[in-house]
């Protein structure tokens, strides 16, 4: 039988479990974006912390002396929600990062669109691939996999149990900005090859015929030749995605490991 009855002591601990929930929720990939209403996310959380609730249900009160040390934990919640939340929507920049260095390689880096699930202006080949990724993690299922590990956590990290390890918080982030350096220039390699032989072929023309303005011609074949590139290997968004997934896992389970 299911019992949703709160005492003071239960319903501290409640509150403790929302407060991870919803700072998750705030800015976890498909949970968080900005198009999604502000109610439904309030709603979604509530809704989770009751179903945790039952499930770990508090054996002993919550422990604190006074509102200051009460605050602190609220802090301390907050910020473990926030955190493994966070390292899983900063592995979407990876992709977003290709996408500028495309934009810049097919000359598409002036022009950008205002993006509403980041409300900033982006690139056309970033935004287009950031949605792509997206409806592939709607459709692999890896946002459960996300909130499973949010909900794991509550057993490998106990209410006022987070006890964070900045060296290894610190190690995790450095590991990251190399791991989107090497995934994000092996997704731009086909077009950065290809681009690198187009320019080889231009400047022996350059040479060959020199009353023809290479420049102009360029602009336009460069462009041609990076949509046909994308369209060729759109086929491999699925591995693309796999690579920008695992490094999703990886970074959640470091990053878990740093709080306990």
């Amino acid at each position: 039988m299911i019992n949703y009855e709160f005492s003071l002591y239960t319903f501290e601990y409640f509150l403790m479990i929302l407060v991870r929930v919803a700072s998750f929720v705030y800015i976890a990939p498909f949970f968080g974006m900005n198009n999604t209403p502000n109610r439904l996310k309030i709603g979604f959380s509530a809704c989770v912390a009751i179903v945790l609730y039952q499930v770990i249900m508090p054996e002993e009160p919550l422990v604190y002396s006074g509102v200051i040390e009460f605050a602190i934990i609220v802090l301390k919640e907050g910020i473990t929600g926030l955190l493994i939340g966070f390292v899983a929507n900063i592995c979407n920049s990876i992709i977003v990062f290709s996408g500028k260095v495309i934009d810049m390689e097919i000359g598409l880096a002036m022009a950008n669109m205002f993006d509403p699930t980041t409300k900033s202006p982006s690139g056309l080949t970033g935004t287009m691939y950031n949605y792509f990724i997206m409806m592939l993690l709607i459709v692999t299922d890896m946002h459960h996999f996300i909130l499973r590990a949010l909900v794991d956590t509550f057993e490998i990290i106990p209410i006022n149990g987070t006890v964070f390890d900045w060296d290894h918080l610190m190690g995790t982030m450095v590991m990251f900005l190399t791991d989107l350096m090497v995934i994000g220039f092996r997704i731009v390699l086909p077009i950065f090859a290809c681009n690198m032989i187009l320019s080889c072929i231009l400047g022996i023309m350059a040479k060959v015929a020199p009353q023809m303005n290479m420049f102009a011609v360029g602009m336009q074949i460069k462009i041609l030749m990076g949509l046909g590139i994308m369209f060729l290997t759109v086929v491999l968004l699925p591995e693309v995605a796999g690579f920008i997934f695992n490094e999703m896992k990886k970074m959640i389970v470091l990053v878990i490991e740093g709080m306990y």
